[in-house]
């Protein structure tokens, strides 16, 4: 005997509760996309020239020991580099005095360690035989000089050669706040990329809102400007032509800003669309 099973009837409101169910299930598949997400990207650079208030000049002194055949013995030797240390110790404090009365203070003056360093020579033979091999020391003591009136450069160059500097290494130019110039910097690079930025949105016909990520593409580069000169060009008068010049400060940034009428965009948003303008 088959077995039959009885057909299942549903009453009209568990019908209309089914289907809200599947509308409600299937709710965001039917909802709207939202608009995506839009920015500007914009970079920008700016070049600061600034004039330098401040100067390090470098020099040195030094004395040599007659040279001597090097297997000759170091007696002799020893009681020349004695004098010769002597006599160099005796020049720098007679530097250090000029300098002070050009108007230099004294914590302006660097005097630095004394430095030995022996040299070897060949001296040729008349006779044609072989070179022979000679020795003779150099004591040295470097001087370097911090300049914050830069109208005195002159000044201490002069007293530089009356006193016999033997080598003048140059002058670096610098900055007393060095701060504040790379600050300068980087601010009108800001100032540079809204500039940028509103001239790109008032053309394109849109509205800026708020900037939601800045970065800086270089941080500002700071560079001292040196100067090579020699003993005989300050003997001759050229000192009166040194002239520092500028020191350059370079900056860039990058600064997005998101486009009124919407939220502020992610930099990671799968959705988010840039538009973006450099410039060097």
């Amino acid at each position: 005997m088959a077995l039959t099973h009885p057909r299942r009837r549903f009453s009209p409101a568990a019908l209309l509760g089914l289907g809200l169910g599947l509308a409600l299930a299937s709710g965001p598949l039917l909802a709207s996309e939202p608009a995506p997400q839009r920015y500007l990207d914009i970079q920008a650079q700016s070049e600061l020239q600034v004039a330098p208030d401040k100067a390090t000049l470098s020099a040195r002194l030094w004395e040599l020991t007659p040279a001597i055949a090097q297997e000759k013995d170091s007696g002799d030797h020893a009681e020349a580099l004695g004098q010769a240390r002597s006599k160099l110790e005796s020049r720098a404090a007679e530097l250090i005095a000029a300098l002070e009365d050009a108007g230099l203070e004294r914590d302006a003056i660097n005097a630095g360690s004394l430095r030995v360093q022996q040299e070897m020579l060949h001296r040729a033979s008349q006779n044609g035989d072989n070179p022979t091999p000679m020795v003779r020391t150099r004591l040295e003591r470097p001087i370097r000089l911090s300049i914050s009136d830069l109208d005195s450069l002159p000044t201490l160059l002069d007293a530089l050669t009356s006193a016999g500097v033997n080598t003048l290494d140059g002058v670096s130019y610098d900055l007393a706040d060095r701060d504040a110039a790379s600050d300068q910097a980087l601010t009108q690079a800001l100032e540079r990329a809204r500039a940028k930025a509103e001239l790109m949105a008032d053309t394109l016909g849109v509205t800026l809102g708020d900037v939601v990520q800045v970065s800086e593409t270089n941080a500002p580069v700071f560079q001292p400007r040196m100067m090579a000169m020699r003993a005989d060009m300050a003997e001759s008068g050229g000192a009166a032509d040194y002239s520092p010049g500028n020191i350059t400060i370079d900056a860039g940034v990058q600064v997005r800003w998101a486009l009124a009428g919407q939220e502020s965009p992610s930099a990671d948003h799968p959705d988010s669309q840039a538009a973006t303008a450099s410039s060097p």
